[in-house]
């Protein structure tokens, strides 16, 4: 069975407090936390405040977990940037066992310049890789690499690249981030969906059109496309919302972001009866 959710930065000026109980307000099932969530990394990252959020709102369990990315890099010519972001993506596989989450979601990284990458940033996506293996062997967690926008400087950005890093590293999951993959085409989506379902365990849904990247999923013929591809192959883990909440014309209201999760929701929901 399908679990939805939510990125917890879609509530980027909401207390921790307020993000639990609004997920829960909606029909969601979980959440995916980011450790990144201002009102949590600001104030030292407070892990006996997420116990008691985590506790009240037990039923959101297991959640999943999206490494640190904000000025990080694992792949940065700067050897301190990327030494830094090795260090927070361990940090948060062993955050993500801590709270018991199913599922922690990885960045591969980029080139620093605007130009493809090179032999120095796949050494050091390889230094990445290793140490991602170390913490994974000693985790319970899964952990899913994610497919990046296809730009010039970004690694893993094409079905082949994502198929042939599973094949080789056989511990290693996929996050397939529709967005990124739908800046290219919805056939781009669809390819990721049929090379790597086997290892499929999170999606985060959002749309792409004209350049603007994670609008709503809700009533789109390439949305639709995409359910349905997910549906026809089975899939049945994580359907995460990663929905930017500066895209629409007005800040919203918690009242309004329930009511567009709940709309969300009901669209996908269409899909996995």
């Amino acid at each position: 069975m399908v679990r939805s959710s939510v990125a917890s930065m879609f509530f980027h000026e909401s207390t921790l407090s307020e993000i639990f109980a609004t997920v829960a307000a909606s029909s969601l099932d979980t959440m995916e936390f980011w450790p990144e969530t201002p009102s949590f990394w600001l104030y030292g990252m407070p892990m006996d405040l997420l116990d008691r959020c985590r506790s009240l709102y037990s039923s959101m369990d297991p959640m999943t977990v999206h490494v640190p990315i904000l000025d990080l890099n694992p792949c940065s010519m700067n050897p301190k940037v990327a030494a830094a972001s090795r260090e927070y993506s361990a940090a948060a596989i062993r955050f993500a066992d801590r709270i018991g989450a199913g599922v922690v979601t990885v960045h591969p990284g980029r080139r620093t310049a605007k130009r493809p990458p090179g032999p120095d940033e796949y050494t050091r996506f390889e230094v990445l890789i290793d140490l991602l293996r170390e913490e994974a062997n000693r985790s319970w967690v899964r952990v899913a690499i994610e497919n990046m926008e296809n730009k010039v400087n970004y690694l893993l950005c094409t079905p082949k690249a994502v198929r042939a890093l599973l094949d080789r590293e056989p511990w290693l999951y996929f996050t397939l981030d529709v967005s990124h993959a739908m800046g290219t085409s919805v056939e781009s989506v669809l390819e990721y969906i049929e090379l790597c379902s086997d290892r499929l365990v999170n999606v985060h849904l959002s749309r792409s059109e004209n350049g603007v990247m994670h609008l709503p999923m809700q009533g789109h013929p390439d949305s639709q496309r995409v359910l349905e591809a997910l549906a026809e192959q089975g899939y049945q883990g994580n359907l995460t919302l990663e929905i930017e909440d500066l895209r629409f014309d007005h800040t919203l209201s918690r009242e309004e972001k329930v009511a567009l999760l709940n709309e969300e929701e009901r669209f996908i929901a269409r899909f996995f009866v």
